[in-house]
Parts: structure tokens; C-alpha cells; sequence
């Protein structure tokens, strides 16, 4: 399922369109304003993202260049009620793959979504054999870890886990993103085996360490950075 990424200031539109969306099958967050599309953004995994211009706290266009900056690939479309050739080129040139002018038409917008998210799965993608954090190694050919000069066992739980926050160092992730992409199910909230695990890792990569790379952030989710 794809993930879309709404960033919609007007809640009516911001509605219809995730309505629109979750209908044709796809998953949606939605923000409210610049500020907020950007947290969403770095806080989760997602496949496109919608965004308005003309937004409370940081405009679309400033959104879009920091998105574009993190992430040179994911597609982007600008969906506004301005609609002269300099905004559309102002959009495009902050990195927008798409412009839409409202009011539009919702078979046109899944056309169009369709488009891109078909042009982004077939951007070509570099085959890691390693991955690095802080004092971190992992090889992930022979799925072997160190920190520093110390090996590291895991069980294929917890390199699953350490790999996942490794590809997502300094960002919090909630336990429904490890539940989703470390263990593909949906996060039970009557149970804590996220949390378990969470401390097994702490445990092994941490302890006899002075800098703590596992961080718990209490009602969000826990992230992995050496900057606490």
C-alpha cells in the first residue's frame, strides 16, 4: 500500500482529499501546515506527497526545497488555486514533479498519481552492502555488526530493528513504523514485544559504552542518535 502525504491548510479540502485517496486504496497522513508537513515527513515512510502553496508557518514552495534537499527522489505535487506560468515555475523550480490548480478533477489528480509513483519505483536503487551510524558498522552481506572494535550478536529480530533505525538515524520512530517495517503486522497496542525488543538492542549495542545511541522519546517512539 502507498503512503501519501498530505499538506493541505484548508481542512475541507485536506478531507476530501484523503477520503478521495483512502478510497482508491492508499494510505494517507494528512498536516494542517508547513511546519507540521515537514515533521510528518521525516517521521515516517511515504511514497508521494500533495502539497498546497500557500500554507500557515513555511509555504509549499519552502517545503518542497527541503523535502527535495532530503530526499532528491520522492515525487512531490503542488496543488494550489494560483495558477499563472510563474507559479507553476516557481513550484517546479523548488522541486515540484507536478502542479495541479484547484479546482481540479479527482480522476485527473489519480492520473496524475499514478504517473509519478510509477516514475519513482523505477528510479534505479544502489545496492548497499554496508551500512555506518556514529561507531556503527553493519555488513549487510554477512548481516554482521560491531560498534567500534566489539562484535556485536543479534538475533534476526534484533538486526532487523538495528538495521531499520540505522536507515532511519535522528529521526523518532513510533512503534507502528517498526511494527509495519521491521515486522510487517499492525502494532497491537495491548502488547509491549516493540518495547522488548527495543531494550534487548539497548542492551547490546549501548552497554559498556559512555555515548548511548538508543533513545526512548516517551510518547512518540525512540531514536537512534549520538547528539543526546
Amino acid at each position: 500500500m502507498y503512503k501519501i502525504l498530505i499538506i493541505e491548510d484548508e481542512q475541507r479540502v485536506a478531507t476530501l482529499l484523503q477520503a478521495g485517496l483512502e478510497e482508491k486504496g492508499y494510505s494517507c497522513l494528512v498536516a494542517y501546515d508547513g511546519v507540521m508537513g515537514l515533521k510528518l515527513f521525516r517521521s515516517n515512510t511515504v511514497d508521494l506527497i500533495i502539497s498546497d502553496v500557500i500554507l500557515p508557518k513555511k509555504d509549499g514552495f519552502e517545503v518542497c526545497k527541503e523535502i527535495r534537499n532530503e530526499n532528491p527522489n520522492i515525487p512531490i505535487l503542488m496543488l494550489t488555486a494560483l495558477g499563472s506560468t510563474d507559479d507553476k515555475l516557481d513550484g517546479f523550480d523548488s522541486g515540484a514533479d507536478d502542479y495541479m490548480v484547484k479546482p481540479f478533477d479527482f480522476r485527473e489528480l489519480y492520473a496524475r498519481i499514478k504517473v509519478l509513483l510509477k516514475r519513482g519505483s523505477n528510479i534505479p536503487v544502489e545496492t548497499k552492502t554496508e551500512l555506518t551510524y556514529s561507531d556503527i558498522f553493519i555488513d549487510l552481506m554477512t548481516k554482521s555488526v560491531r560498534r567500534g572494535d566489539k562484535e556485536i550478536k543479534l538475533s534476526p529480530k534484533e538486526y532487523n530493528l538495528l538495521v531499520y533505525m540505522v536507515e532511519n538515524a535522528e529521526k523518532v520512530v513510533t512503534r507502528i513504523d517498526i511494527a509495519d517495517k521491521v515486522w510487517s503486522t499492525h502494532f497491537d497496542t495491548g502488547t509491549n514485544f516493540i518495547d522488548v525488543y527495543i531494550n534487548y538492542l539497548r542492551k547490546k549495542i549501548d552497554r559498556g559504552f559512555e555515548t548511548k545511541l538508543i533513545h526512548t522519546k516517551t510518547g512518540m517512539g525512540f531514536i537512534l542518535t549520538d547528539k543526546i
